[in-house]
């Protein structure tokens, strides 16, 4: 192939020397170069040859290949001119008598002489096919993957470049100073060119013909004289050489380019303020994976959008690539424990500053600063355990964090846990499981490129991802190998060929579509991406490995991985995108149809705008208690508390001062009665009341059903914004105080005014004792059991225990019946002759049955009488006002229970001033809380708001997003293009 090529060239450089420039010449062979005169007549001396007069142009061409510079001036260029005489008659019959001739022995000699030339030209090249594997691979695929015709196109116009030239007629005209101003160019070509003879091999056709054609003859002696190991041998070392200077050439200038993409960029983010800030393609299509992560969490197959899936054994080094890669180290360190306990997400990209930020935040930390990048190790920390829920060691959350800096290769990388063997002490029993089923789904995607690192420096059978990743990429099509530790593990292996082995793919059964080797530090956490990038450098350049051909340069050092990872990250992503745009959009298709036949008359509203809907909602109703009017809220808070104390007064003030002999001993046994309770109980009491009946009325808003607007699908929702607003209300701590002085005024007053309040304090005492008394009637009838009406209706017995009862209440009434002046409480000496009554009957009865018996029973008898004693009192007002002078009735009961109505009406109005004045507002600023907090919490939203309306309008909205994105990236991949 070399020697075809070589060949043609030569061909071509005889079609150039046989065109005329206004030579005049007796033979075509001396319009040939002086290589080819001396190819074709190797005897023929050069020196001999002689020209006709000529005038030629002189156009001279820059190192810049594509800028004529100026032409000079016409240039007289003599080879021994000599003067013909003018028969021009004569010399034009001639002529046009030998054109014909001249024709045809010009096609026949040329055809002859092309063939000869091919011949020889090919007998002298090498045949150089064995030496292919010294030239890099991607050396051969550059037509593939670069266009150079669109590259050339994309350069400047000649007239664009002419005008950043000097202008050199104020240089001078010569050929030397011209040659002056090309020559740091000049030299740098030639330095390169000169390393080595490597030209050979990546040469073009024409140059690698020359070079051969000029040499062959001097060294074809030395070639045969040197064996072929020795050629080999020779070539290694020259060629190892030859890779060490271009990496350096390299190096020096990506740093140059670096710097001046940095200024560039820097210069492009100070104008942002003037333009319209337009996202770059891999933050664009982080964003898409976002939405899918959100829409798609159980790893579904519908998400098949490619990205870096980093695994590897537990400490085999696969954080640190991930560091090399982002040029900082980002993530928490640990020595031997697990550090990555959920998924991470990073997103690279390329910017002016080297700095990383959260998907869900606003800060931006600089990778620059130690302080930066310890504050981000720590907070990833704190989102790793924030993330793994109580029992469990692992999350399948994912942590988005985005990193931007000048030279990063633009792809999204997920860093997932370490694979483990054994579940050790303080792990979850499941944490094997849970980590093996967080990989799978990550790698079961088709479109996903597996980043597979090997630990170098342990024994490979020890490895266990290895057979994880053959499972889920059994063809190794999208799988890259890393093989880590190579600086421990060429000290440690006995065997060097073990490691050419693992990569050449050998010694694992998985299959790759890469090897690669890196090392990734001395192992010191305090090291620097830097010092370890240079440490790495210097041990592959010493390395046996790289020496003895083992490992080929393309697949050392993590900078290298980054740009084969990069490339083959937007290769599956070109490849997949629009077909998964293409699924997203089917799948829209059928959402869409589905809302339409399920919902017709209903809006699409996501979770989001139902909470929204569903916030204003309960405003409202909150705004709706203002609205209620203070006799309504005034009744509600007295007949509640009444409900509450009344027991207590019945009980614990009023029956015990009814025991007393004279009205003195009551109304003193009254007061001090009421005076404990309004100290102690009373304003607590009716605080609690107020607020319950807050409760309810609000909770009555809540629930109300309003037609055809209610909405079912918010009562989860009202229904814990209801409980938590309780929850966090609280009561003015200073309303008790208040409140318990406004009640000790009222129960202190016993001045009824008029007739009214006095039948109103009776009909209240009515209604309070006849409550109580039908209360105490249900109760005994529960004790002794139907009577004999309900018997013979009803078909109802008594049990043995009801007979017993019931005869002990005969006793009992008796006993009453005999003394109805009776104290409240049975003698000792009472009970053992009811008892043994009882006995004489032969039923036997414990004592403490007869006390409970009898409190029920002559509760009974007192509630009668007091009842009997209200009639009587009706007509009391006129002896009230004399103060129960001159007069046998003593109504100081009557007077009791005003006091205590009075004090209910004074203290529900308060509490409705403390209701409408502040504790309304103070529950509506709860409410709004709340919101505010649920609004934030996702979780709760989802907890909250479920249903099949739901999660169709969360789908539907999803998938627009997602589709619309993909789009919108689509349209700015191909504008790249």
């Amino acid at each position: 192939m070399w020697r075809t090529r070589a060949a043609a060239a030569c061909v071509i450089c005889r079609s150039l020397a046989n065109s005329s420039y206004g030579i005049k010449r007796k033979s075509p062979l001396q319009n040939l170069h002086l290589v080819s005169r001396s190819i074709h007549h190797p005897y023929y001396p050069s020196s001999k040859f002689q020209r006709r007069p000529l005038r030629i142009s002189i156009q001279l061409f820059s190192s810049l290949n594509r800028l004529p510079l100026r032409k000079t001036k016409l240039l007289n260029v003599k080879y021994g001119y000599q003067f013909h005489r003018n028969f021009w008659l004569a010399r034009l019959a001639s002529r046009l008598l030998k054109i014909r001739y001249l024709i045809l022995g010009s096609a026949v000699g040329g055809g002859y002489t092309a063939k000869k030339t091919y011949d020889q030209w090919k007998d002298m090249m090498p045949d150089l096919d064995e030496y292919k594997w010294i030239v890099p691979d991607f050396i051969w695929e550059l037509d593939e993957h670069i266009d150079f015709e669109k590259l050339i196109k994309a350069l400047p116009d000649a007239d664009d470049l002419a005008k950043l030239l000097p202008d050199f007629d104020r240089i001078g005209e010569s050929f030397t100073a011209l040659k002056g101003f090309f020559s740091p160019g000049y030299n740098l070509v030639s330095e390169v060119i000169g390393a080595s003879d490597l030209l050979l091999l990546l040469g073009s056709p024409g140059e690698t013909a020359f070079r051969a054609t000029d040499q062959g003859y001097d060294n074809d002696k030395q070639y045969k004289k040197v064996s072929d190991k020795e050629k080999i041998d020779q070539l290694q070392e020259e060629l190892l050489r030859t890779q060490l200077k271009y990496q350096r050439m390299l190096e020096r200038l990506e740093k140059e380019n670096k710097e001046l993409r940095k200024l560039v960029l820097q210069r492009d983010d100070k104008g942002i303020h003037q333009r319209k800030l337009k996202k770059s393609l891999i933050d664009m299509y982080s964003e898409v994976l976002d939405i899918l992560s959100d829409y798609d969490a159980s790893y579904n197959t519908q998400d098949h959008l490619p990205r870096v899936v980093v695994v590897g054994d537990q400490s085999a080094g696969k954080t640190s690539v991930l560091e090399m890669i982002a040029q900082a180290r980002i993530f928490p360190r640990g020595s031997g424990e697990m550090m990555t306990r959920s998924p991470v997400k990073v997103t690279l990209s390329e910017g002016p500053h080297h700095v990383a930020l959260f998907k869900d935040s606003s800060r931006e930390f600089d990778l620059t600063k130690e302080e930066d990048l310890a504050a981000l190790r720590n907070e990833i920390e704190i989102r790793m355990r924030n993330s793994v829920k109580e029992g469990c060691t692992v999350s399948t959350e994912t942590i988005s964090l985005s990193v931007k800096g000048p030279g990063l290769q633009r792809m999204v990388l997920v860093d997932l846990p370490g694979v483990i063997s054994t579940v050790t002490s303080g792990m979850a029993p499941d944490t094997k499981e849970t980590i093996f089923s967080i990989s799978k789904a990550y790698m079961q995607n088709p479109n996903a490129i597996i980043l597979c690192i090997q630990d170098g420096s342990v024994d490979a059978e020890r490895s266990i991802v290895t057979d994880l990743v053959s499972q889920m990429d059994p063809q190794g099509k999208r799988t890259i190998f890393v093989l880590t530790k190579v600086d421990l593990a060429e000290k440690n292996v006995a065997s060097p060929s073990r490691i050419q082995q693992i990569i050449e793919g050998k010694l694992f059964p998985m299959k790759a579509l890469g090897y690669f080797a890196v090392v990734t530090g001395k192992g010191n956490s305090s090291e620097s991406i830097e010092s370890i990038k240079e440490y790495e450098e210097e041990f592959f350049q010493n390395s046996k490995l790289l020496k003895t051909c083992m490992l080929k340069a393309h697949q050392v050092t993590t900078k290298n991985l980054s740009l084969a990872v990069s490339d083959c990250f937007w290769k599956m992503v070109r490849e997949s995108v629009e077909q998964q745009a293409d699924a997203f959009k089917a799948t829209r298709f059928n959402l869409e149809t589905e809302w339409k036949n399920n919902y017709p008359q209903l809006r699409e509203l996501d979770r989001n705008e139902l909470f929204e809907k569903a916030k204003n909602e309960i405003l409202d109703e909150v705004i709706s208690l203002t609205q209620v009017t203070p006799k309504h809220w005034e009744e509600i808070l007295q007949k509640t508390l009444w409900e509450r104390v009344s027991t207590h007064v019945i009980e614990n003030i009023y029956l015990p001062a009814a025991q007393t002999m004279n009205s003195g001993t009551f109304n003193t046994t009254v007061d001090i009665k009421l005076k404990q309770w309004t100290d102690k109980q009373l304003p607590n009491k009716a605080v609690e009341v107020a607020w319950e009946t807050l409760q309810e009325e609000f909770s009555r808003f809540m629930t109300e059903q309003k037609g055809k607007e209610n909405d079912d699908i918010f009562d989860k929702l009202k229904q814990a914004v209801k409980e938590e607003s309780i929850k966090r209300h609280k009561w003015n701590e200073r309303a008790e105080d208040s409140l318990r002085v406004i009640q000790h005024n009222a129960l202190e007053d016993r001045s009824i005014s008029d007739k009214q309040q006095w039948d109103a304090a009776i009909h209240f005492m009515e209604e309070t004792l006849q409550s109580r008394l039908k209360d105490t009637e249900s109760v005994i009838e529960d004790m002794v059991g139907p009577d004999w009406k309900k018997r013979w209706l009803y078909w109802k017995g008594r049990t043995k225990e009801q007979n017993i009862r019931n005869e002990t209440k005969n006793e009992l009434e008796k006993l009453i019946k005999c003394n109805e002046e009776h104290a409240a409480y049975l003698a000792n000496d009472e009970v053992t002759t009811v008892r043994k009554n009882l006995e004489a009957r032969g039923i036997t009865v414990d004592p403490c049955l007869i006390k409970d018996t009898w409190h029920q029973i002559y509760r009974r008898y007192f509630l009668k009488t007091a009842l009997n004693h209200c009639n009587l009192c009706r007509r009391g007002f006129y002896y009230y006002q004399r103060h129960f002078v001159d007069s046998e009735l003593e109504c100081n009961d009557i007077v009791l229970f005003w006091r205590i109505q009075r004090m209910l009406a004074i203290t529900a109005n308060t509490l409705r001033q403390q209701l409408t004045n502040t504790e309304v507002r103070r529950l509506e600023k709860n409410v709004k809380e709340v919101l505010e907090d649920f609004a934030e919490d996702n979780e709760k939203k989802v907890k909250l708001l479920t249903g099949k309306r739901v999660q169709l309008a969360e789908d539907l909205k999803k998938v627009r997003e997602i589709q619309e994105k993909l789009e919108a990236f689509i349209e700015a991949l191909h504008q790249e293009k």
